[in-house]
């Protein structure tokens, strides 16, 4: 199995950045794909932030386009989102999740990180 640990969530203030981390540990060699997801405030759904793969095409939901940049590291093990540009409405709980090569999740959701951004 394989367990996420998200950090790098803050306060921000409108138009600054930040960069969320993600560390799996367990059975990382099995991982594929890594994503980043996101809870706003009085939703009950995780929206998918951004995705990635092998990295030649990662996936951007269309409000995040431009701003945010996800990234895995050598090891294939860690994964992280570069926010730039932030705006009141990214303010959310963010998760990660991996995958394996069938395209189905590992284990259970993390513990996510806050980044709450005012204006």
């Amino acid at each position: 199995q394989v367990q996420v640990t998200e950090s790098g969530g803050r306060v921000a203030q409108t138009g600054e950045s930040l960069r969320l981390s993600c560390a799996a540990s367990g059975s990382t060699s099995a991982i594929n794909a890594m994503g980043w997801y996101r809870r706003t405030p009085g939703k009950e759904q995780r929206d998918l932030v951004a995705a990635s793969a092998d990295g030649s095409n990662p996936y951007y939901a269309e409000a995040v386009k431009g701003r945010f940049t996800i990234s895995r590291d050598k090891t294939r093990s860690a994964v992280y989102l570069q926010m730039n540009n932030l705006k009141p409405e990214d303010t959310a709980v963010y998760y990660c999740r991996a995958y394996d090569q069938s395209g189905q999740p590992f284990g259970a959701w993390g513990q996510g990180t806050q980044v709450t951004v005012s204006s």
